[in-house]
């Protein structure tokens, strides 16, 4: 890693093992540290917002501490190489300007929240919602957050835009990828992350595209040309699970969130009806089984853990994901009155940033709907 994602990664770990049981950070800084570390340009003094918030929803999901810390934690014959050995660097990964890590074990992934009205949105008013919403929904599609991170102090790194000022640990929908087949092909994972493209993307849509660069243009959404073939009962689970969730996101005024669908060859796809339940709080000295994320039991088959098409040649994973941007933030407001103006000139409708939070609900669940193919 380059000697940024170092510090990065290594300010993160060292938050995430060694924050007080309130979430403040293990160290006392003197006056002289305190006044020191506003020069720092890559590594930043975290503090774990509402700890005892997060350590409730992770006892919800089945995770034991000590295995959560496990995929932090290189071990103390690694400790001088424990950032390289543990986050692995995944890059800049959209518009948001976000980096994205995720550990050596591929359970977790460690995104940053650089913009201050997305990270203030969650922290003061979705974070509550949210953990309510996660502990009475087990099957919910928004994406697992473990933990969340700020920096308990201000520096030139976060000033300059070097240094993200705060990070989410989440769960990796992606989880067993890396798992190869024993004596048997690699499996095929494909991935979408997908929006209702019927707004407008000025990048697509200006002057029919041409101009934005390729690059960019590769940062939009993505479009799925198939189906997800599934049972009946699967698909109405499906619907129904997802208009409780956005039903939340939408009351909360977000919009532009996401759904990350996961297809994988069913001949080499985690088989998580083959794998013996875990009852919640079992301790097993055995290793996590491929088919197996530390979040969930493998039975009944979930969307996390692998759902098989109705015709049994896919499996399917999805989530829900990005519901930071709230319409109500300043941002939002001003993005909003730019793109009406332009739409004086050429009418074009909203972004998908600047819908109102319950039209682009309706647009999601209606993209998520035309997904389906029912079978059987």
């Amino acid at each position: 890693m380059a000697r940024r994602e170092t510090a990065i990664a290594r300010s993160i770990i060292y938050a995430i093992l060694n924050a007080k049981e309130d979430g403040a950070p293990a160290r006392k800084y003197s006056l002289l540290a305190r006044v020191l570390r506003l020069f720092r340009i890559y590594w930043l003094t975290f503090r774990l917002v509402r700890p005892d918030l997060f350590r409730a929803l992770r006892g919800v999901w089945g995770i034991k501490e000590d295995d959560y810390k496990a995929s932090f934690d290189a071990g103390k014959e690694n400790r001088t190489k424990r950032a390289k050995a543990i986050l692995v660097p995944m890059g800049d990964m959209g518009y948001s300007g976000s980096t994205f890590f995720r550990t050596n074990d591929a359970a977790y992934l460690v995104k940053s929240i650089p913009r201050y009205f997305e990270h203030d949105f969650f922290k003061n008013d979705l974070l509550l919602p949210y953990a309510d919403h996660m502990r009475t929904h087990p099957s919910s599609f928004l994406v697992r957050i473990t933990s969340f991170l700020e920096s308990s102090h201000k520096s030139i790194g976060i000033l300059l835009g070097l240094a993200p000022s705060h990070h989410i640990v989440m769960e990796n929908i992606m989880y067993g990828q890396d798992q190869e087949s024993q004596g048997g092909p690699d499996p095929k994972w494909e991935s979408w992350d997908l929006k209702p493209t019927s707004y407008f993307f000025p990048e697509r849509d200006i002057a029919g595209g041409t101009l934005s660069s390729e690059a960019t243009k590769s940062k939009l959404a993505d479009e799925f040309h198939d189906k997800i073939r599934l049972s009946e009962a699967q698909a109405a689970a499906f619907k129904d699970q997802l208009e409780k969730d956005t039903l939340l996101l939408a009351d909360s005024n977000a919009v532009d969130y996401s759904l990350f669908l996961v297809r994988i060859s069913a001949a080499n796809a985690p088989n998580a009806e083959s794998q013996p339940p875990l009852r919640s709080g079992q301790a097993s000295s055995d290793p996590i089984p491929p088919a197996q994320p530390p979040f969930s039991p493998p039975n009944p088959p979930s969307w996390r853990t692998g759902v098989a098409s109705s015709d049994g040649n896919e499996v399917y994973k999805a989530a829900v994901l990005d519901f930071f941007w709230a319409k109500h933030t300043f941002q939002a407001k001003a993005m909003t009155g730019l793109i009406n103006s332009y739409n004086l000139i050429d009418e074009q409708g909203p972004m998908s940033i600047t819908a109102d939070s319950k039209e682009y609900r309706d647009r999601f669940l209606e993209m998520c709907a035309g997904l389906i193919e029912v079978q059987g």
